[in-house]
């Protein structure tokens, strides 16, 4: 499935200057972020160009809704069958989510002028748009795919690939353009690099134990319970969604602005330049990047994690805290614990987050620094799915065979 989407990512609409897009995104840092999440699609133009982004969105949209919809939050507790139906819906509302962005990255290209899109008549942008979005939505059907297998989540996979494959192309411009007075600023990179993945690794493991005990039950002649046990509370219980998420929203304000960035009204074409002016800033986008991901931390942490329902859980197979008394006293403890756990977890995200942009506002290399988000992208998809492989070889491994 991995090779299929890197095939099809080379797969570009017709008529477009490839040459002439290229150097338009290597100008452009919010698209060019985009880019990355397409696995290079976006600056080939290709038919995925657009990667699994609507998806992503239309996930955001959903997930926003169960928290203010009781009837959604109802049914998002329903289990698998609740589950499918929200997960339908979500497949459903990514089909208009990407002919929308299809259709606003053509024009906005178009837009820019210099031969990137040359004019399109009505049929050609209908085939583009729909082109672009049968793409999208292939790519969702892979990545579901690969998740069905259960050798880790196929839209985190996808989103891998894309990542790796550019980074043969980061390292040959840094060989393009290599300095040999900067050979000190090059090892430092190295060593920030290789510590960076050291404390991915880290947070990403690093977990609080709640010691559970079982109340000891006496039926007949036998005695169940008396066990002394934990729950783990991970301090990066949301893994790299707020990431994810994080992306989608801070490169929405920019696109949205370069699209009215020409027009004939005055106060809108202005208000869109100093839109696309504020976020090329580097210390406002760090900030608001920042701002994105530890709030999105926190968001995401609250829809899967609920203290009251394993509160609830435990009280009814008899485990307790020891010195909490079971039910609501119990879920107000589980809830400041990782509370306080999570603000570490979303510190964390949010320096990974912005430590290329630290990097290159110091040493003005922009071709070697891998972005944080990728490289947390990389070594946590990775992780998992070195987890969920070796959970199935534990579940086909029988002793004495």
């Amino acid at each position: 499935m991995l090779v299929v989407f890197r095939v099809i990512a080379h797969l570009p609409i017709p008529g477009v200057d490839t040459e002439a897009l290229r150097r338009f995104f290597s100008s452009n840092q919010l698209l060019g972020l985009l880019n990355i999440f397409s696995g290079g699609g976006l600056e080939n133009f290709s038919i995925v160009m657009l990667g699994v982004g609507p998806y992503i969105t239309a996930s955001i949209i959903f997930q926003l809704l169960t928290m203010i919809i009781p009837a959604l939050e109802r049914l998002s507790k329903e289990g698998e069958q609740g589950y499918r139906k929200i997960n339908q819906w979500t497949r459903l509302l990514t089909v208009p989510l990407a002919a929308l962005q299809a259709f606003s990255t053509i024009t906005l290209l178009r837009q820019q002028g210099g031969g990137i899109i040359p004019s399109m008549s009505l049929f050609e942008l209908t085939t583009a748009t729909v082109a672009i979005t049968g793409g999208t939505m292939f790519l969702m059907w892979i990545g579901e795919l690969i998740s069905e297998k259960k050798i880790g989540n196929g839209i985190s996979l996808l989103i891998f690939a894309g990542i790796v494959a550019q980074l043969p192309v980061s390292l040959q411009r840094t060989l393009a353009t290599f300095d040999p007075n900067k050979i000190f600023t090059y090892a430092v990179i190295a060593a920030l690099g290789l510590v960076t993945v050291a404390g991915i690794v880290f947070i990403t493991e690093a977990q609080r134990n709640i010691p559970v005990s079982y109340a000891r039950r006496i039926r007949g002649n036998r005695v169940f319970g008396g066990v002394d046990t934990h729950l783990p509370l991970r301090v990066n219980q949301a893994g790299v969604i707020p990431i994810i998420f994080a992306v989608s929203l801070v490169v929405f304000p920019p696109l949205i602005a370069q699209f009215f960035s020409n027009s004939p009204i005055g106060w809108l074409a202005a208000a869109s330049r100093g839109t696309t002016t504020l976020f090329q800033n580097q210390l406002f986008y760090a900030l608001i990047y920042f701002a994105l991901v530890f709030a999105f931390t926190y968001f995401y942490t609250s829809v899967v994690f609920h203290p009251h329902q394993i509160a609830e859980n435990l009280q009814k197979q008899g485990g307790f805290v020891p010195g909490i008394r079971p039910g609501q006293h119990t879920a107000q403890y589980l809830s400041y614990v990782s509370n306080r756990i999570m603000l570490a977890g979303a510190l964390f995200l949010g320096t990974i987050a912005v430590l290329p942009n630290i990097l290159q506002s110091t040493t003005q290399i922009t071709t070697l620094v891998v972005g944080g988000t990728s490289l947390l992208i990389v070594v946590a998809v990775v992780i998992e799915t070195v987890k969920q492989i070796d959970a199935q070889l534990v579940m086909r491994d029988y002793e004495g065979f």
